[in-house]
């Protein structure tokens, strides 16, 4: 059975009062790359809220250029935007995205929270992730694209978790379908950039944070440990070291960037 584009259009249409962002939709069954596909559209004239879904791709992008596997029965979704951001505050733009879409998923009565920086989690595995991809004029963003996978009904490893296996050991159905799942996931993209783009960086960063559950964790930076107590706006991780060097404090605190340690799924450790 194929993807319902009118389930979707429908979920949209009541779950939306006031339309911050004006989706233009385009739905395959299979593509390499969701980002990749916006990227032309965009080439070819297509403007900011241009959507790209797919249940498929074979050749999808995670963070730091790795693979993600995107086996049938996922959902794989890319959204062009055009902010108005700083190089330096691009990540923004993923905090924005992973907030929404795991406040709305959350307001389903789904317990998915954020793990640094662009993971939503879900009973402590993954869920789904956030690739944000920009373009850059003299130190301005000026496209984006968001994409994000999230786990239907697909096979995942042991790491990972797909949202209708969930909702059958909860015996609990909030999401009928993929094409529901697509609608949130939607409106959970548009409440983050508005909440970025009209409340500020320190509102939306407050609220990414209530929602991440690195909070606490300790882990190891060069033999030494710290204990996670926030993110900064930048994106970097922000650690409570502990450590003493000859009776003497090395620091209070240190900014850990993306991609230099990974927190893991089974415990917090480089």
């Amino acid at each position: 059975m194929g993807f319902d584009q009118q389930i979707l259009e429908n979920s949209l249409h009541l779950g939306r009062k006031h339309p911050y962002v004006p989706f233009s939709l385009q739905i395959f069954d299979s593509l390499p790359s969701t980002n990749q596909t916006v990227w032309e559209l965009l080439k070819q004239g297509s403007k900011p809220g241009c959507v790209v879904i797919a249940t498929e791709q074979t050749a999808g992008r995670g963070q730091w250029g790795r693979q993600w596997l995107s086996p049938t029965g996922g959902l794989y979704l890319s959204v062009a935007t055009e902010p108005k951001l700083e190089v330096t505050n691009s990540y923004q733009l993923t905090f924005a995205s992973a907030w929404g879409i795991a406040s709305q998923l959350q307001k389903c009565g789904i317990s998915v929270g954020i793990k640094w920086p662009n993971d939503l989690v879900l009973s402590g595995r993954k869920l789904g992730g956030i690739l944000t991809e920009t373009k850059v004029h003299k130190g301005q963003i000026t496209q984006a694209v968001i994409g994000v996978g999230i786990n239907w009904s697909n096979p995942v490893p042991e790491t990972g978790i797909n949202l209708k296996s969930w909702q059958t050991t909860q015996n609990l159905q909030p999401i009928s379908g993929v094409e529901m799942l697509t609608a949130h996931v939607l409106l959970g993209i548009e409440s983050g950039l508005e909440c970025l783009h009209t409340e500020g960086i320190s509102i939306l960063l407050s609220r990414y944070l209530d929602l991440l559950t690195n909070m606490g964790d300790q882990v190891y930076v060069n033999n030494l440990l710290g204990t996670v107590v926030g993110v900064t706006p930048q994106g970097n991780l922000r650690l409570k070291m502990a450590e003493y060097d000859q009776k003497e404090l090395i620091t209070a605190e240190i900014f850990v960037e993306p991609g230099t340690i990974s927190l893991g799924y089974c415990q917090s450790s480089v």
